[in-house]
């Protein structure tokens, strides 16, 4: 017996669009090409994202943000310290992006929208995510104005990292990010505690 899972036509539209944008790009792509992917209508589509190509590509970017981080937020293990999850929290960030075709292939051939989506108009809208995901996970090291802080500059720190690697620290490999972080974290905690 086959189960069908049951999807929403905002789902339907958002999965077209990322097959299409896989297949075309997104500087090429057209909202006609969603529609008939996503077996719609044109009116259709935009009774689901009023505005268009803007906002339809706003709610995919969203929802793949909030996928990214509810995987992240399944594969930390328990931290035994704010210097532990941050190791956690940038590996699994750090090897995700750079294990993520779609990425890579955006950052080859739509450079310039890929750098946007991921600093300057994009950069926000990560950090609100990532602060709603991963935020409630610091309660044990820091209260929560702390935490919304600090979850910025990771944020800020892993996506630099990811854009422009160093030669001498990988986030990816947890010693090494060991090393980068155990200063930053002890200078975050000082700070932090000099507020109090």
């Amino acid at each position: 017996m086959t189960v069908v899972i049951a999807t929403s036509p905002e789902d339907r539209v958002l999965d077209a669009a990322r097959r299409c944008v896989d297949r075309w790009g997104l500087s090429k792509l057209t909202i006609d090409d969603v529609a008939t992917e996503a077996g719609v209508s044109r009116a259709t589509l935009y009774r689901l994202f009023p505005g268009g190509k803007d906002v339809l590509f706003d709610a995919l970017r969203v929802r793949e943000l909030q996928e990214f981080f509810t995987g992240m937020r399944d594969n930390l293990h328990h931290a035994d310290s704010l210097l532990d999850f941050s190791v956690q929290v940038a590996g699994y960030a750090i090897r995700e992006m750079r294990s993520d075709a779609h990425l890579a292939m955006m950052l080859a051939t739509e450079e310039g929208t890929a750098l946007k989506s991921l600093t300057v108009e994009g950069l926000p809208r990560i950090v609100r995510v990532a602060s709603e995901y991963i935020t409630p996970l610091t309660g044990e090291f820091l209260d929560p104005d702390q935490a919304a802080v600090y979850v910025e500059l990771l944020a800020r720190l892993v996506i630099s990292f990811f854009l422009a690697p160093s030669e001498h620290f990988d986030l990816a490999d947890p010693d090494s990010a060991t090393e980068l972080f155990r200063p930053f974290v002890a200078a975050f905690e000082s700070m932090a505690v000099g507020r109090a």
